[in-house]
């Protein structure tokens, strides 16, 4: 396993632009770390850096502190995952598995590359169609073909771009799960690129955000969601998408569309020179107040008329258009087309319980804890109501919860303190007759 630092990285294409700009990173020993963002900015040159597909105009690349920036792509010592595959059509499941260990014919010998490959196999199950072509294949079945040719080369580190993109909704969530447990199980260093953040959510460790070449925000999956930086994070992590919606303010009190919201003395004096701000609502903090459901004490309660509702058997959508400000449009427009959305009309998506029998073209009585949202500066995009502590606590605690994760995959396959690749060498040694050779 490795320990991958980028330092100051930037790349910059013959016309000048920075496709990446000015990146720095730490990545963990073990650690799954996500690349998402929009299309265009930046993730897969990211990643292709790491892997030396792509030249670093400036900045320093490390692999456990070794700078890596002039060696070529296979003394890296990293298996890439593409997206298309890179399968060979022509040869075997096993032979396409066995391929990069066929490359170094003095390293393995031919029952050990059999060995390797069966437990790869195995892992994934692939045992029942080592002898079948790529082209007889789902497509769920050549991912993993093309994972475990990743797998035996006992990289490093293992890079994914877009790997999921091709498949249908079901078999991506359960590649998704494929993925997750082999790198849990394996204990090996991951840079995963997606621009699903679902994917994210669900799969990383940290997720790295980009926007334009440039990182936004690096944290845990909570603490992106519970904490964001920036509009842009907000907008981005998030299905449905956070509610933005325009608020005057006025002295202790943000007017929104639908209720006026009182604000402690703090938040106010951040926003008093301000006479107008975005505030965000995830769907899901939306209560159905005629569910008699128990409603915190400071909880803010207002009727809006809904336009629309999808029923989805645990829960309700119920969509409310709003008359938005023209002083927050252009930047809500703005957003929407960084995040590579489509420019709909201004409403609020409601999540609500599914026992809600609110319907469309009636007038609903909603609450919600004004103590969950959100309130940024439509102009930088700067969360006014980020708090510190609580972000560098659930760091820590999804720090501590990767830990024990990697923990409990290295006690399975080395043992006790072990971790496994001791164990994959071990089982090596032992094939060879006590060989101490890698």
């Amino acid at each position: 396993m490795s320990q991958i630092q980028l330092n100051n990285i930037v790349k910059k294409y013959g016309d000048g632009f920075p496709a990446v700009n000015d990146v720095s990173l730490d990545i963990a020993d073990g650690e799954f770390m996500i690349f998402v963002g929009p299309s265009g900015c930046g993730k897969s040159t990211l990643l292709r850096m790491i892997v030396g597909l792509e030249d670093i105009t400036s900045g320093d690349m490390m692999i456990d502190g070794k700078r890596v920036n002039d060696l070529a792509p296979r003394q890296r010592n990293l298996a890439m995952v593409f997206q298309n595959y890179a399968l060979y059509p022509h040869l075997s499941v096993f032979e396409n598995i066995a391929f990069p260990l066929r490359l170094d014919k003095k390293k393995h010998s031919d029952e050990e590359i059999r060995r390797k490959v069966n437990a790869a196999s195995s892992m994934l199950e692939l045992d029942d169609h080592l002898e079948r072509k790529p082209g007889n294949l789902s497509g769920g079945q050549r991912q993993r073909v093309a994972m475990g040719r990743a797998i035996v080369r006992d990289a490093d580190a293992f890079l994914f771009d877009e790997p999921l993109s091709n498949l249908d909704a079901k078999l991506r969530g359960q590649m998704r799960t494929e993925i997750a447990r082999m790198q849990r199980r394996m204990g090996i260093t991951t840079v995963y690129v997606t621009h699903d953040q679902t994917e994210a959510m669900t799969l990383g460790d940290r997720v790295a955000v980009l926007k334009k070449g440039v990182l936004q925000q690096c944290a845990s999956p909570r603490e992106l969601y519970e904490q964001p930086v920036n509009l842009f994070v907000a907008g981005f992590i998030g299905t449905p998408p956070m509610n933005f919606l325009p608020a005057r303010v006025q002295g202790n009190t943000l007017s929104l569309p639908f209720v006026d919201v009182p604000i402690g003395s703090e938040l106010a004096e951040q926003v008093r020179d301000r006479d107008l701000v975005v505030v965000g609502i995830r769907p899901e903090y939306f209560k159905d107040a005629s569910l008699g459901d128990d409603a915190p004490r400071d909880a803010v309660r207002f009727r809006a008329p809904v336009d629309q509702t999808e029923w989805l058997g645990n829960e309700q959508y119920a969509y409310i258009p709003y008359e938005t400000d023209a002083a927050v449009q252009a930047k809500l427009d703005e957003l929407d087309r960084d995040l590579d959305g489509e420019g709909m009309r201004p409403q609020m998506v409601v999540n609500l319980d599914g026992r809600s029998r609110i319907r469309e073209g009636e007038e609903a009585d909603l609450y919600f804890d004004p103590r969950l949202m959100h309130v940024f500066d439509p102009e930088s995009g700067h969360c006014y109501t980020r708090d510190e502590e609580r972000a560098a606590e659930i760091g820590r605690q999804s720090e501590e919860d990767r830990r024990r994760a990697l923990e409990r995959a290295r006690q399975r396959e080395g043992g006790e303190g072990g971790n496994a690749r001791e164990g994959r060498d071990a089982a090596d040694r032992e094939a060879r007759g006590g060989s101490t050779q890698a």
